[in-house]
């Protein structure tokens, strides 16, 4: 037996973004035809001195150097490595749209796929990070200008062919024209000459008045290979020689494994090459995946003792239930989060004072393709790793540390994610990438690590278990005087960044409940953290998930106690904020007036909650309409408003705040992970439930763009439908949920 625990990778520690990437060597990355313009995403130091002249700066600021991002090939084929990975939230076909726009070359020309680690893909406050619907709006300006740059080295090397002025010059899609002379030359042709040209640095932009691609619905690039079958996930990676191993963790978490009674029988099960020990997992290597499979489940293992201290591993006695009683029992005082206006003073001149209690579960990711990793050892010392990540800086740098190599020795190949939304984020040991180097290392052969379905709902990072404690002032008039909340837990940013965001409030743990658009005048905000003993995570759309539909829901109930719509109650909060004001108006047009119920309708009673949230940098507005249907919530329609302020692509804008509300209707209906005996209980989608097709309702989206700063599109749509559906469920039912999943509670028929 390989025995791989001694190597200490480091799993259970927090592993900050920095680490390493400060010393990371440029890299070659080139390809394409011979003579194409390779705008490769690093040159080897001797050649950018020599070009220095030509390609740039030795040194340039991110997304300015043209050559780590475009490669335009003699047949006019235009290669873009991009800063961003592909997970189905369409930043592919943006990139290309935007690059495009500028570039005066189609969109479907361009064969996108991510860049390997390199300092000019650090677009994101000096990081590379795909994550908080940050993409595009952290990169828009810089791509314009980038497809711009590109495509005055092509106008300026074509004036010198055709000896004529750069003002003469026009381009159409890929080609530079002279109109006068009836002359023109293609991109592909000029490549190799323009790279040799100095950028200029005030490159003029497109008038958006005359865009032919951004803001328009263009056809994603992805659609035919996923339709096809041709795309390529981790999952479907393989090289020469390689061996599969399949895995099996630790029944709870952070205990290792002791002893392997019946090694030798294991041993001897066909296709098996090898039996390992990792930190808190076993592992066989075999020639296919299901005999690794197979020869893991077979393995008698015996597992150290499960700790008893709650904060410092999972105990044997350790669930949620306990976990959730501890927050609602801590006294200690926490930090201000929030602060406006006197909110004691007008506690105590209030007319009426209520209170409520909220909290929403832990949350798995539950990704369709199951974690994988393929790691290989070359014969120069190099490893190739195949990962699914979302910031392949990182990865990159955490490899390089359990391989015990150089982050310049580790190349990362960054596949086509098939789940997202944070579970490719650095979570030390629900990733199973380090084992695939450690495996490779012992076998001396490529490992292909694949995780059966079981092992990643067991092991997934999950979004943390939340509770919050809400009170409200009312004026005689039933007006909101005052709020405080108290927000008890944890969240994923100060676990797994805390050492380069330093607020002592995690803003993933409170946003959604500061800084809300409403003129409430007295507000009291504070945040206490307690550790979860369990790995958490990032998910879509982190804080707001949970907090967007506490805060909502409360706001439906200062509205009931102050005898009011709360539609109308919204409506006069929001007076002196006309962006959130015309959002509201809007999604109330959508879906033909407001009306709050019951109603009849076909089928029997109706009702309708509205909600609102602001998550990364967007502003939504939602209305579900629901019914009751044998004591179980069915959600009829979806409307949902959406202010990103500006947008690429309203096709892709509509699919994401589509699949959003699926999301969030899933997890405010169902979704929940529960821990008894320090464990999880569920090990599939049969215990673990999520939407179905019968549970999808019609989803209505409508974008209204303020104009404002562009922001995110991949997790704003999910925040409103929680609290919608539950508010509309009060209006039906007369019940006030405040406990998700809605599946736990006794529904009566309106």
């Amino acid at each position: 037996m390989n025995d791989l625990s001694p190597l200490d990778m480091s799993l259970a520690a927090p592993l900050v973004p920095n680490e390493g990437v400060a010393n990371l060597s440029r890299r070659r990355f080139l390809g394409g035809a011979a003579g194409a313009l390779v705008l490769a995403v690093s040159l080897p130091a001797a050649r950018v001195r020599a070009q220095a002249e030509g390609a740039g700066a030795l040194a340039p600021k991110p997304g300015t150097r043209v050559p780590a991002f475009l490669e335009i090939s003699p047949d006019g084929r235009v290669r873009m490595f991009s800063a961003f990975v592909e997970g189905g939230q369409g930043i592919n076909t943006a990139m290309a749209q935007i690059v495009g726009e500028e570039l005066d070359v189609n969109p479907a020309r361009f064969e996108v796929e991510c860049a390997p680690p390199s300092p000019d893909h650090a677009l994101v406050n000096g990081l590379r990070m795909t994550g908080g619907s940050f993409s595009t709006r952290s990169s828009y300006d810089a791509m314009r200008r980038l497809g711009a740059t590109a495509r005055d080295m092509m106008i300026r090397t074509a004036a010198g062919r055709l000896k004529v002025q750069d003002s003469e010059l026009t381009t159409e899609d890929g080609k530079v024209v002279h109109a006068a002379s009836g002359r023109s030359i293609g991109y592909g042709e000029l490549a190799a000459e323009a790279l040799l040209l100095q950028p200029k640095q005030d490159v003029p932009l497109r008038d958006p008045a005359s865009f032919r691609y951004i803001r328009k619905p263009v056809a994603r690039l992805d659609v035919r290979d996923k339709s096809t079958g041709r795309a390529v996930y981790a999952i479907d990676q393989k090289v020469d020689g390689m061996l599969y191993a399949a895995v099996t963790h630790a029944p709870v978490f952070g205990t290792e494994p002791q002893a392997l009674d019946n090694e030798p029988a294991v041993k001897a099960m066909p296709g098996v090459h090898s039996v390992h020990r990792l930190p808190g997992a076993v592992a066989v290597a075999a020639d296919s995946w299901w005999r690794a499979r197979k020869a893991v489940e077979a393995l008698k293992v015996r597992w150290s003792e499960p700790l008893r201290d709650r904060l410092s591993a999972v105990s044997a006695s350790f669930s949620s239930q306990e976990m959730l009683a501890a927050l609602k029992a801590e006294t200690a005082a926490g930090l201000p989060s929030e602060t406006e206006g006197d909110a004691d003073a007008a506690f105590a001149t209030a007319a009426k004072v209520i209170e409520a209690d909220y909290d929403a579960p832990y949350l798995a990711h539950a990704q369709l393709e199951p974690p994988s990793s393929l790691a290989r050892f070359n014969a120069d010392g190099t490893l190739d790793l195949w990962v699914p990540n979302q910031m392949p800086e990182l990865f990159q740098a955490v490899a390089a540390k359990t391989a015990g190599l150089l982050p310049e020795q580790v190349k990362i190949h960054s596949p086509m994610l098939g789940g997202f939304f944070g579970r490719h984020f650095m979570y030390g040991p629900s990733n199973p990438f380090p084992q695939a180097i450690l495996l490779a290392k012992a076998t001396g052969k490529p490992v292909k690590v694949l995780w059966s379905r079981e092992e990643e709902f067991l092991n997934d990072a999950v979004r943390p278990l939340s509770f919050s404690r809400f009170r409200a002032g009312l004026g005689p008039d039933g007006t909101p005087t005052a709020i405080s909340v108290r927000t008890v837990g944890e969240g994923p940013i100060a676990r797994w960044f805390g050492a380069i965001f330093k607020n002592p409030v995690d803003s993933s743990a409170v946003e959604g409940i500061v800084e809300k658009p409403y003129a409430i005048p007295n507000r009291k905000m504070e945040f206490l953290k307690v550790p979860h003993p369990v790995n958490i995570a990032f998910w879509r759309s982190v804080g707001h998930s949970m907090n967007d539909f506490f805060y909502e829901s409360f706001l439906d109930e200062i509205a009931q106690a102050g005898d009011k719509d709360p539609y109308e109650l919204r409506l006069a909060l929001l007076k002196e904020k006309p962006r959130h004001l015309t959002l509201l108006k809007a999604v109330a047009d959508l879906s033909g007036g407001w009306k709050r119920g019951p109603y009849d309708a076909e089928g029997g009673k109706r009702a309708r909650g509205v909600a609102m949230a602001s998550p990364f940098g967007s502003e939504t507005a939602t209305i579900a309409e629901v019914s009751i249907a044998d004591g179980e919530a069915k959600v009829h329609r979806l409307w949902i408003a959406i202010d990103p302020g500006s947008i690429v692509n309203p096709a892709i804008v509509k699919a994401q705040v589509e699949s959003a509300a699926a999301l969030g209707l899933s997890s405010a209906l169902f979704e929940q992970v529960v821990y008894k005996d320090g464990r999880r209980q569920a090990k599939n989608y049969d215990a673990y439930k999520i939407l179905s097709r019968e549970h999808m309702p019609e989803v209505h989206v409508a974008i209204v763009e303020s104009g404002a700063p562009m922001g995110g599109i991949g997790e704003p749509g999910l925040p409103g439908v929680p609290p919608a559906v539950t508010n509309a469920l009060a209006a039906l039912t007369g019940q006030r949920i405040r406990s998700l999943p809605i599946a736990n509670a006794k529904l009566s028929g309106a």
